[in-house]
């Protein structure tokens, strides 16, 4: 299903967005050295129900996991790239963390992440994977408007993931998104351009490059959730929620000043 929004709906979706970003921001703040990884996504809980809110993951129960993901936000932690269940870990200095999340609010969702590093070690392998998916995601934001291709924005990510040397795995990334989580279309990581739906204004797209160090091959883990990368190997994960507008793309999940 491929949903278009009337201009109510999209004040609906900027809304959800802009509590999408703020809970983000404040885990961000609170993710440090000693912090657990239960105690995230609590804290999540807490702010998704104060904010009238519902989590797009508690009960979400997709044929690629393992029974309903049974937490409010994806915590995955340096091999972790996608999914990550919370667990009983505790951060410590230098983890790289990527912190996921969708929620809707009104009946309309949004869907974000954002990796980094976590205490004062700054590991230069792990720095530099961050900003290549935060370029990949804006060179993606970029290409987007109406008229467009979904093609155009794959290949405006892969390109860039590519031009930082980044292998591409092509099983799970972008998606549509609206009154609910996933939709169509899907949107690769990379791709080739002039093919595919062609963007209108009202359409709410997720865009999210992640990319592991060394491979393109995820391994499951044993909780049936977690992805990591094959080989071990560091992952990072960059998304924002966006509005396809007559002007181009609006993004929804930027925190407010």
């Amino acid at each position: 299903m491929i949903e278009i929004l009337n201009p109510a709906l999209l004040d609906r979706a900027r809304d959800t967005g802009a509590l999408v970003a703020e809970i983000l921001r404040t885990m961000r703040s609170r993710s440090t050295v000693g912090t657990n990884l239960l105690d995230i996504d609590r804290w999540t809980k807490t702010m998704i129900a104060e904010a009238g809110a519902e989590s797009c993951y508690v009960d979400y129960a997709p044929s690629f996991g393992r029974g309903p993901f049974g937490h409010y936000i994806c915590t995955a932690v340096n091999d972790a790239v996608l999914h990550g269940r919370p667990h009983d870990y505790t951060l410590a200095d230098g983890d790289l963390l990527t912190l996921d999340l969708a929620v809707s609010r009104r009946g309309i969702a949004a869907d974000a992440a954002i990796s980094f590093v976590v205490g004062t070690a700054r590991p230069a392998e792990s720095v530099a994977m961050i900003e290549a998916t935060e370029r990949a995601l804006a060179a993606g934001i970029a290409a987007a408007g109406p008229g467009a291709r979904i093609g155009d924005l794959s290949h405006a990510i892969g390109t860039s993931l590519g031009r930082d040397g980044y292998p591409i795995n092509t099983e799970f990334g972008g998606h549509g998104i609206g009154s609910t989580m996933h939709q169509d279309p899907h949107v690769p990581n990379t791709g080739r351009p002039g093919r595919g739906y062609t963007l209108r204004p009202g359409l709410l797209l997720a865009l999210e490059p992640w990319v592991m160090a060394d491979t393109a091959e995820l391994v499951t883990d044993a909780d049936g959730w977690t992805l990591r990368s094959a080989t071990g190997c560091r992952t990072a994960h960059s998304e924002h929620t966006i509005a396809i507008t007559e002007d181009g793309a609006e993004i929804l999940t930027l925190p407010r000043p």
